[in-house]
């Protein structure tokens, strides 16, 4: 049966507080030790809550409370809510200061790290500050974060994939060429005279097939009649250049950061090809940026994938 839609006035804000403070205590007991009201009072302001939202927060296990699929989602929100409050709270006690935006971005696990510490650095200079919160995971699960409006951005390899019940924007930063890269124990040298040939030679290291970049690879690859010695797959970017820097096998990653590449990781640089194009995307709730740091991070993109 489907739950009700639930009316966002209808919400009880006190019955939701008694819920995340049973959830951040793991029991009743506890929660009114700290809410200084009895057992009754908690468990039917629980029950209420329940009613309101369509389903069990709770299951008992032993003795002990254990949220529900439903009671995860409600306390994710629920901490957000009253870490907004405990902010307004401390404003108002400041004299109306000047607050700290927060800044909450999804970052693919297919986005190399140094592309997404460039595109955040400038939208971290704004004024006034931002408070940063990163959330790591495949795109598919932060888009449907970003419906529920739990992120401002996601910064991904794909745009949104039109069969995704999600109504958002995607916001193209730039693309880049494909470069790669050889731990000295490799002899980088001797790849670079031959390259792309001397691909074949060596064990290579690629994005997992996830990667909107992965399909491209493989056929340059073929195209340039090269028969790959896959050593890994790896979905993790950042995995994928610390094995490449370990002398596991040659790795390919943007072009456009392959100056801080070579200097964060302490590899060469063998060669570049143009025909493998990597993109970069925003992707926001709307359509017209509004979020200064958002439009901040997207001005960035665009002078970093410039002529890249």
């Amino acid at each position: 049966m489907d739950r009700p839609r639930l009316d966002p006035d209808h919400l009880n804000y006190h019955h939701l507080r008694y819920f995340w403070v049973v959830a951040r205590e793991g029991s009743i007991s506890l929660a009114c030790t700290r809410l200084h009201v009895s057992q009754p009072t908690i468990s039917s302001q629980l029950r209420a809550l329940e009613q309101t939202l369509g389903g069990p927060l709770f299951v008992r296990r032993g003795r002990n409370l254990h949220l529900t699929p439903l009671g995860e989602v409600v306390a994710r929100h629920a901490d957000g809510i009253f870490s907004l409050g405990r902010e307004l709270a401390s404003t108002i006690d400041g004299g109306l200061a000047a607050t700290t935006q927060r800044l909450n971005v999804g970052i693919s696990d297919q986005v190399p790290k140094l592309v997404a510490y460039r595109l955040l650095e400038p939208a971290l200079a704004i004024p006034g500050g931002v408070r940063l919160t990163c959330i790591e995971d495949t795109s598919r699960r932060l888009f449907a974060e970003l419906a529920i409006h739990g992120l401002d951005v996601v910064l991904s390899d794909e745009p949104l994939q039109p069969g995704l019940d999600v109504r958002a924007y995607s916001h193209l930063l730039g693309d880049t060429g494909m470069a790669f890269f050889a731990a000295k124990s490799l002899k980088p040298a001797g790849l670079r005279r031959d390259f792309p040939a001397s691909l074949g030679s060596v064990p290579l290291l690629l994005p997992h097939e996830s990667a909107a970049s992965r399909v491209q690879i493989g056929r340059w690859l073929a195209d340039q009649g090269v028969i790959p010695r896959i050593a890994g797959e790896i979905q993790d970017s950042a995995l994928l250049k610390v094995l490449g820097q370990a002398g596991v096998g040659v790795f390919p990653a943007p072009s456009a950061i392959a100056d801080a590449i070579v200097g964060q990781y302490a590899v060469e640089e063998i060669g570049r090809t143009e025909e493998v194009r990597e993109r970069f995307y925003a992707v926001t709730a709307e359509r017209r940026i509004s979020n200064p740091a958002v439009a901040a991070l997207t001005k960035a993109g665009r002078r970093i994938f410039e002529r890249k």
